[in-house]
């Protein structure tokens, strides 16, 4: 059995680097794994590309002119793998690993013999968590309208943020160190075989950053291919590096990628009350941004930067907010 792990990077270089050691040390853990590395450079500026052909000269770097995004990033291996043209020397398995991840022990190993005892399912995901030890969740619900509710209007009790209502599994399924269906697994380390990725192609690069995944996933599920979280795999994961280096851009990149996933998923009602949810959404964020500014929490730029920010996003879902 044969796995490929593809790591798409953005100007992380020390972050890429501990991924790179940490994904060779847990593939040294199971020597019987036969494992290719291989490196997307998504045009980063501070010498990432440089430092793994220096100190990885074992992975598959390859080096883009431009940036294109996740998903384009993830086509670009997939298709150097095969998955385009259908050769047979396609990998058995595939691993998404982000830069900002760590496997850890045998947890690469895990989840192909997870892949391996169960031909039936599409794909699987580990156990995330933070670099501190805390628990942080690796598999969600499909994004409903109470999510989306949710994500401007905070319920009460809290604690509901927590829950299914929020697309959350508990974290007594974690603890329990089985195997557990799940909806989709986080981009940051999802695994995936030959065969899902034939039944469905590969990812929609019309996702620049966001959501690419939780599309892959929910075509993989309507082709017949159910996800699993292992969480006997580990995998650290610093969280949202990549994403950090924008602010305004990223927040409207995100919501355009939300835009994209509810039209292909939702039916015409759904979408319709999304809209509607959004926009009241867009005018609450507004309001926190000048409470914020009132208090001397962020300055006239930081203010003006979020309010265009969400005038962008409201106009985006139909309806500018003044």
């Amino acid at each position: 059995m044969s796995l490929a792990v593809i790591i798409v990077s953005y100007n992380v270089r020390d972050l890429l680097r501990a991924c790179l050691r940490a994904t060779y040390d847990s593939l040294a853990a199971s020597p019987e794994l036969q494992a290719e590395v291989m490196v997307v450079d998504n045009a980063s500026t501070d010498a990432s590309a440089e430092m793994v052909a220096a100190e990885f000269p074992q992975a598959r770097l390859t080096v883009s002119s431009k940036n294109l995004g996740f998903a384009g990033g993830n086509n670009l291996a997939l298709r150097a793998l095969g998955f385009a043209d259908g050769r047979d020397a396609r990998p058995d398995f595939v691993l998404l690993l982000n830069p900002d991840a760590e496997p850890q022990g045998e947890a690469l190993a895990r989840m192909v013999d997870f892949l391996k005892r169960n031909p039936h399912a599409g794909g699987v995901g580990p156990r995330l968590s933070y670099p501190d030890g805390r628990f942080q969740h690796s598999a969600f619900a499909f994004p409903g309208l109470t999510q989306l509710w949710f994500d401007f209007f905070k319920p009460r009790p809290r604690r509901l943020l927590e829950s299914r209502w929020n697309g959350r599994y508990p974290l007594s399924l974690y603890d329990a160190d089985e195997p557990f269906p799940v909806d989709f697994v986080l981009g940051a380390a999802l695994m995936t075989r030959r065969e899902t990725i034939d039944a469905v192609g590969l990812m929609d690069e019309g996702y620049f950053m966001y959501a690419e995944e939780v599309d892959w996933c929910w075509r993989m599920q309507r082709a017949g291919w159910p996800f699993y979280c292992a969480p006997a795999a580990h995998v650290i994961h610093h969280g949202g590096a990549s994403a950090g280096q924008f602010r305004a851009r990223s927040f409207v990149n995100l919501w355009r990628s939300r835009k994209r996933l509810y039209e292909r998923f939702y039916t015409p009602a759904q979408l319709a009350i999304a809209g509607g949810i959004v926009r009241l959404g867009m005018g609450a964020e507004a309001s926190s941004a000048h409470r914020a500014a009132r208090r001397g929490e962020i300055g006239e730029v930081e203010l003006m930067q979020r309010l265009a920010a969400t005038r962008e996003v409201a106009d985006l879902f139909g309806k500018r907010q003044s």
